[in-house]
């Protein structure tokens, strides 16, 4: 991926056909995520804001295959959440925040979650919208992804992280500071 200007975060123009092409096609083949809304609609708004679709670059550079799950009538905005079938590949290993990183003594990831969604531009799903997620399909049955935790129970050392096992979705509780190869982060974006 060539960026024209990494302080304004623009793609080049050759990255950025390619990307919506690949955002078309991807929104064409899953219809049932986002039934009633126009593909010409989205893409006016993606190519208004470069920044987003610089960060659904990102989304997608690090396999998480984003799609339109929703329509904000109130702000016009679309969102988008990572619909790839396992949690990102490009966002694996790694703990919750920069303070479970830097509380590991010893066997450290390269990075951590929030770290990684605010370099992207993008957010941790919530528990709601990770639940919501599941209802589009089967995601994570062979992985598990951190979704935001609330303040309260990031304050005692906690983190929350979901997935899909036995035919049924869980989310539950970790230290925030654990990584495991096979967990990482999905994101949601605004545009």
């Amino acid at each position: 991926m060539k960026v024209i200007n990494s302080t304004k975060k623009e793609l080049s123009p050759k990255r950025r056909e390619e990307l919506l092409g690949i955002l078309k096609t991807r929104f064409e083949k899953n219809v049932s995520r986002h039934k009633g809304l126009e593909w010409t609609e989205v893409k006016t708004r993606l190519e208004a804001n470069p920044e987003k679709l610089w960060s659904l670059s990102e989304m997608e550079r690090t396999g998480g295959e984003p799609d339109v799950v929703g329509h904000d009538k109130k702000t016009g905005e679309f969102v988008f959440f990572d619909c790839s079938p396992q949690s990102p590949e490009g966002r694996t290993s790694v703990c919750y925040d920069r303070e479970a990183l830097d509380s590991r003594k010893e066997h450290k990831p390269k990075n951590n979650a929030m770290d990684m969604a605010a370099a992207m531009g993008v957010e941790l799903l919530t528990e709601e919208q990770y639940q919501e997620l599941q209802k589009l399909g089967e995601f994570d049955t062979k992985s598990s992804s951190w979704v935001k935790a609330p303040a309260d129970m990031r304050k005692l050392g906690g983190g929350l992280f979901g997935d899909r096992r036995y035919g049924r979705v869980f989310v539950y509780h970790n230290g925030a500071q654990s990584y495991y190869s096979g967990r990482g982060f999905r994101a949601s974006l605004g545009v």
